[in-house]
């Protein structure tokens, strides 16, 4: 793997609403920008020797970090590819949707659920948001919310970013009905 850098950005609400949380809450979001394994060899139509060089290392670097970062117990969680635009967005999804990147978070931080995703090509200084759901219950519909992200040098056209997000709590001041199926 090719890193050029590690870009880690924490946000805490203090206040939402003009109401003042009992408790702040924190989002933490560390992204890994790394060269494309794939950049500059056409199609590629096997890509797994590129995720399973790739991918696990991704998980072991990203995970601890952003647990570290958000210096809290997590509640909800999520996880982001954006490629540069000589890549393809199955380069992305191919780094992000194997459990030997996503594991390494849910063992830290005893998830169970889906670790939601957002994939997609773009140009440095692209914006990107990631979604984010409940570590253990997919239905906690006050923990589905999203971080907005940007990193202003990049992908370069030949990199893909990689991004882990956690956050400590639902959205502030959370009062929809909780979801309950319906018959």
């Amino acid at each position: 793997m090719h890193l050029r850098s590690i870009v880690t950005d924490v946000y805490e609400t203090l206040v939402e609403g003009g109401e003042p949380l009992d408790t702040p809450l924190r989002v933490a979001v560390v992204s890994a920008v790394i060269r494309n394994p794939w950049a500059g060899e056409g199609f590629v139509a096997d890509l797994n020797p590129g995720i399973a060089a790739t991918a696990p290392e991704l998980g072991r670097l990203l995970a601890p970090r952003v647990v570290e970062a958000l210096g809290a117990p997590a509640e909800a969680y999520g996880k982001a590819a954006i490629v540069g635009l000589d890549g393809d967005i199955e380069h992305g999804s191919g780094l992000i949707h194997t459990l030997d990147f996503g594991d390494h978070l849910r063992t830290l931080i005893g998830a169970t659920t889906l670790l939601p995703a957002v994939e997609k090509r773009a140009h440095a200084g692209a914006t990107f948001d990631i979604p984010m759901k409940h570590i253990t219950d997919q239905t906690t519909r006050s923990h589905h919310q999203s971080v907005e992200v940007r990193l202003a040098d990049a992908p370069h056209p030949d990199e893909i970013v990689v991004s882990l997000a956690l956050s400590s709590g639902g959205r502030p001041h959370a009062r929809l009905t909780p979801y309950a199926p319906r018959p």
